[in-house]
């Protein structure tokens, strides 16, 4: 049995989910909405245009389609500014650890990830030659909860789906993976995550064992 790690980005990697949502939050406040913590958490492992979509939601506002893609494209803009001034220490509590772990193992590893900018992102961390297989926005055509993501990400593993573990810190992620067939880990409490098979508080503290390597 060879089996295949598929890890999300935004949260699970790295905190780029806040440099998200004060991009979004300075967007939403110009249609004189105002986007709070509890609606960002909407938004987690959601397309960018899903996105917008329910942040218009949130004050009935609409937009022609011209403007929807203009809007877009500057709520990008902001974000990537926050991203530029990343580095190696941006990287989560664990991560290193984690793929010290999946080299000593030798395991084949993707990215699948929601955003359109996730090649970006793991250039500023350090961590791009780091995955066998990367997969994002730009990739896919259905979004997360879709399993589309994790699916295309196991097909490029060449690894079944049921042999797939998925690593996700969001409800639509950890969705995604089931409707994919594959093992879900929450980087998250039960109750934040209560769909995913096995919660962490991180990736360091991701059981290799479970994975049962020394029976393959």
């Amino acid at each position: 049995m060879k089996v295949g790690l598929i890890l999300d980005l935004d949260g699970v990697i790295c905190d780029t989910a806040h440099y998200h949502y004060l991009a979004w939050k300075e967007l939403a406040k110009s249609y004189g909405i105002e986007l709070t913590e509890a609606h960002n958490e909407e938004l987690k492992g959601v397309s960018r245009v899903d996105s917008l979509k329910y942040i218009l939601s949130l004050g009935d506002v609409t937009l022609t389609d011209e403007q929807f893609q203009r809007d877009l494209t500057s709520k990008n803009e902001h974000y990537l500014q926050f991203v530029m001034e990343m580095g190696p220490q941006h990287l989560l509590p664990g991560v290193p650890y984690f793929f010290e772990q999946v080299n000593h193992f030798n395991l084949p590893i993707a990215l699948g990830s929601a955003s359109k900018n996730a090649q970006l992102v793991l250039e500023r961390v350090g961590l791009d030659k780091k995955f066998t297989a990367i997969v994002d926005a730009n990739t896919v055509v259905n979004g997360k909860p879709d399993p589309e993501t994790f699916l295309k990400g196991a097909e490029m593993l060449k690894i079944a789906p049921e042999f797939c573990w998925v690593f996700e810190d969001s409800a639509a992620g950890i969705a995604a993976a089931i409707n994919g067939g594959m093992k879900a880990v929450g980087i998250g409490t039960p109750e934040q995550l209560p769909a995913a098979n096995y919660h962490y508080s991180n990736l360091g503290e991701f059981d290799f064992n479970l994975l049962k390597l020394g029976r393959n």
